[in-house]
């Protein structure tokens, strides 16, 4: 998933906001106990995340998918006063990993955590989103954007990670690669949306950004 060389990606972190130190801890136990480590959101995207929360300070943000709970702490970094993240995952296998870092967030009490299938999870939730980030299961992204499109605020953020796939969205995708067919789809469908401003960007593993006109 590095895409610039490794050079280039530490200057950019020398010269960018720090994770705080539990964040640090974080991303230490990660690669120390967990399995695909790298799914982690990591420094620069985490830093991204956050500087776009804290641009439009959202009321209610929907995660999907949790993971160790990286990207939930750095969107909750800019939530308005009394906001809230709602984070979905399809099982909790990492819960214990997820309490102990979540709970030391000074946005803990605004963190809700669901588990479960997503699909059945969010048209059972109230309200409309400011910010919406999809981090899950690929072959499911397009059934999520049309889930959620709709319920997010004009001016507001949808954010999908992986959309580059390390590089195999560029080419034609084999009939059995349903992952990358799918992201390549999600990709066309959201660049031709006329209901978003929308911007590719070549960080990580690739974001796409869409803000709801």
């Amino acid at each position: 998933m590095q895409f610039l060389p490794e050079e280039i990606e530490q200057y950019a972190e020398n010269h960018s906001e720090p994770e705080n130190s539990v964040l640090e801890a974080l991303t230490t136990e990660t690669w120390q106990k967990v399995i695909m480590p790298r799914m982690l959101s990591g420094h620069l995207q985490g830093r991204f995340l956050s500087m776009l929360s804290h641009l439009i300070r959202p009321k209610l943000i929907l995660e999907i998918g949790t993971y160790t709970g990286y990207s939930a702490l750095c969107l909750a970094e800019g939530l308005a006063e009394g906001g809230r993240l709602i984070t979905i995952d399809i099982n909790d296998e990492l819960k214990a990993i997820q309490d102990k870092f979540l709970a030391q967030s000074p946005q803990a009490k605004n963190i809700e955590r669901l588990f479960g299938n997503a699909l059945d999870i969010i048209p059972e939730l109230p309200g409309e989103f400011d910010m919406v980030f999809i981090d899950a299961d690929k072959e499911n992204y397009l059934k999520y954007y049309d889930m959620v499109i709709d319920r997010i605020k004009p001016g507001g953020l949808l954010i999908a990670d992986n959309v580059l796939w390390s590089g195999k969205v560029t080419k034609p995708a084999a009939p059995s690669d349903i992952e990358t067919r799918v992201l390549q789809e999600f990709n066309e469908r959201v660049t031709q949306d006329p209901r978003v401003q929308n911007l590719l960007l070549p960080l990580r593993d690739g974001l796409m950004m869409a803000r709801k006109k």
